[in-house]
């Protein structure tokens, strides 16, 4: 959840441990509270798609935008603050994330569906023979099967260990010590008035609303994702894991963007993912840290670049230009005010100020 991380890095040592878990548990009340009594479903109805798909591309450039800065600019990440330019060469250096950009771009594309390469296939078979229409379908499967962010993330760790080889033997068997948070009368204070109310708005329509439609979008022949289960299981993972010092978390559009952009086609890349996330958790514990702190933020800038320009192409269906003028405007004002909340009112007027002058014109 990034606004409760975004208080968390600008407060410091104001905004500990509990007054995390405190804001992570009161959002995700709301969250719970919102599905289990099928309000979130309704307001999935009701909301128009131009401020759904306003929100989405608003999201989407922040993080394209964040990962450009992260590529560009050393970064000081634990106070969230851009340092000087970044260097050509080096194991973090501006050629490394130029080299990994150009890697995705020719094994993934700009993400085009299978549809248009088989389009586009047959338009380039005219006039070419059955053998090269032949080699031209095992070259797209070859590259369709090329995992580019797992390549590029085991890069990274390959490089982190490189940059700072003390930090593997700093590594211990084990995980952490669990236990329960004790969160004070202040800290629960604190963590709903400076964490969870600038982040239940985000978490109902980047995390719930935002998800239920992008996950139609990208798979329109599978069940449709509800804004019920969405949303309770927003709350259960973090009512369960805050109370034990787990980071308050949510399934998010872009994550979604991204997941699909590299490959993640089904359910079990996330499996996957929560297994292997699970399994380093219990054998290496908190000491993993020591290497992921290494890792190189160019890399990473280049995996959110693509992750953030995959959720923002799903507003490209405005057909209409008073569809494209409400989503253009909730987008502007959510990235220039830095809130979903103030752009998502914004373009719910407006399109009731269009759709009450067009019903008064006619």
């Amino acid at each position: 959840m990034k606004s409760i991380a975004a208080v968390a890095i600008s407060s410091g040592p104001d905004f500990a441990v509990p007054e995390i878990m405190a804001a992570g548990i009161c959002t995700s009340a709301v969250v719970f509270f919102l599905g289990a009594t099928r309000l979130m479903q309704l307001a999935y109805k009701l909301i128009p798609l131009p401020v759904v798909r306003g929100i989405q591309l608003s999201q989407g450039l922040s993080f394209a935008m964040t990962a450009v800065k992260y590529i560009r600019h050393d970064q000081d990440l634990a106070k969230g603050k851009s340092l000087g330019q970044r260097s050509w060469l080096g194991l973090d250096g501006l050629l490394l994330a130029i080299a990994a950009t150009i890697f995705i771009l020719v094994v993934n594309g700009a993400g085009e569906e299978i549809e248009d390469h088989d389009n586009e296939l047959d338009l380039a078979l005219v006039g070419s023979s059955e053998e090269q229409g032949r080699r031209r379908r095992r070259w797209r499967k070859l590259l369709a099967s090329v995992p580019s962010a797992v390549i590029v993330f085991l890069l990274g760790i390959i490089l982190a260990i490189i940059r700072k080889p003390g930090a593997v033997k700093e590594l211990k068997p084990g995980p952490s010590a669990v236990h329960v948070v004790k969160i004070s009368k202040h800290a629960w204070k604190e963590g709903f008035i400076k964490g969870a109310v600038p982040q239940i708005p985000l978490s109902v329509l980047n995390s719930v609303i935002a998800v239920c439609k992008l996950s139609t979008d990208l798979f329109p022949d599978k069940p449709e994702a509800t804004a019920t289960s969405v949303s309770v299981t927003v709350g259960l993972m973090n009512l369960v894991g805050c109370w034990f010092g787990a980071m308050p978390c949510c399934h998010g559009a872009g994550g979604l963007a991204g997941q699909y952009k590299f490959g993640g086609r089904s359910g079990g890349c996330v499996a996957v993912l929560g297994a292997a996330k699970l399994v380093i958790g219990l054998v290496l514990g908190g000491s993993i840290l020591r290497v992921l702190v290494e890792f190189p933020v160019g890399l990473l800038g280049v995996l959110l670049l693509f992750a953030g320009l995959e959720l923002a192409m799903a507003a490209r269906d405005m057909a209409s230009k008073k569809e494209a003028f409400v989503m253009l405007l909730c987008a502007a004002v959510s990235l220039v005010g830095s809130s979903a909340a103030l752009g998502f009112v914004c373009g719910v007027v407006v399109h009731l100020i269009l759709v009450l002058r067009r019903w008064l014109l006619k």
